[in-house]
């Protein structure tokens, strides 16, 4: 296929299982609230094992963005990697399903597909804890240049950053696409994943992207600044355009030369953030991608992210076409 795409992800194939808990659970077994942690498989049975009823749906952060992005009615493909297992059908049918091209081979050996076990407690907050078998497994070769060359925007998950291969993936991919004079887009995804990161997220970065994506943790760790205002400043003219969310504050687009305010969407009952992130930046790549003024790119947005946040689970359920329409 040649057509072109607006954007290509590369990310942890997952599949979620989301299931309503407290904050006792995760004091009781030393999990960090809102954190985003890796486990192994022993671990990830013994937690599936003691967790409350579970909704399981196909996610992933750079997944649920690119569904996002489909959602919007935009041209989308995605790179990553399942296991030839139930759990790995399960997320090929999902994605595709939606009209994203995922013609990446499963993997044939003993590692199993990555899921990620998702705690929502009543404040809506998530914590996961992620198990990332056959999704961790991204490399160099996985990264499709054609595919690269297609999309105008070749965009990376932070969480990925985890397995060491990906990092060389994330350069490659990075140079493909600048070379056919594309452009190339990071999600910071996780403060602590900064916290592991830091030194090597700052090169990406400085070197690498063009639109980065960070919530008010996650750029203020990446700067250790302190403060929202001097991670503004830090990261202003480091790359074309910063996106940084703030929950309800909304979100500042940050350029070399301007600051334009966004403000949060309105919704009637957070029910959970998990995927937020992940639609915001769905809604702003697709206005990008489409020539929208940055204003308009961060008021879709902000659209999504309200959509996503007003049930559970990180895909979307309503047309989000149908639903920017009504308000842009």
């Amino acid at each position: 296929m040649t057509n072109p795409l607006d954007v290509v992800a590369i990310g942890n194939a997952l599949v979620d299982v989301l299931a309503h808990s407290d904050d006792d659970f995760l004091a009781g077994r030393g999990i960090e609230k809102g954190s985003m942690s890796l486990i192994n498989a022993e671990q990830a049975d013994e937690l599936y094992g003691v967790m409350g009823p579970g909704v399981e749906c196909s996610g992933g952060s750079a997944a649920n963005t690119v569904a996002g992005l489909a959602s919007l009615g935009g041209k989308a493909g995605f790179i990553g990697k399942v296991a030839g297992d139930q759990l790995g059908k399960i997320f090929k049918h999902d994605i595709t399903s939606l009209g994203v091209e995922f013609n990446s081979e499963p993997t044939h050996d003993t590692n199993p597909t990555g899921r990620c076990l998702v705690f929502v407690t009543p404040d809506a907050q998530r914590t996961m804890q992620t198990f990332l078998g056959s999704a961790g497994e991204v490399s160099p070769a996985d990264v499709n240049e054609s595919l690269i060359r297609r999309a105008q925007v070749t965009y990376f998950e932070g969480y990925l950053f985890d397995a060491p291969p990906a990092k060389q993936a994330y350069v490659k991919a990075a140079e493909i696409a600048h070379a056919a004079n594309k452009e190339v887009s990071l999600t910071l995804s996780d403060k602590f994943c900064v916290d592991r990161h830091r030194a090597e997220f700052l090169d990406l970065v400085h070197g690498h992207i063009d639109v980065l994506f960070a919530n008010e943790n996650e750029i203020v760790a990446l700067y250790e600044s302190g403060n929202f205002d001097a991670a503004v400043h830090a990261v202003r003219g480091q790359c074309d355009v910063a996106v940084l969310t703030r929950s309800e504050k909304g979100a500042l687009i940050v350029t070399p030369e301007h600051t334009i305010e966004v403000p949060a969407h309105p919704v009637a009952k957070v029910e959970d953030t998990t995927g937020a992130g992940d639609l915001f930046a769905a809604g702003f790549l697709y206005g990008y991608t489409h020539g929208r003024p940055l204003a308009e790119c961060g008021k879709i947005a902000a659209i999504c992210a309200a959509e996503i946040i007003s049930h559970v689970g990180a895909r979307p359920e309503a047309n989000l076409a149908e639903l920017v329409a009504k308000h842009v």
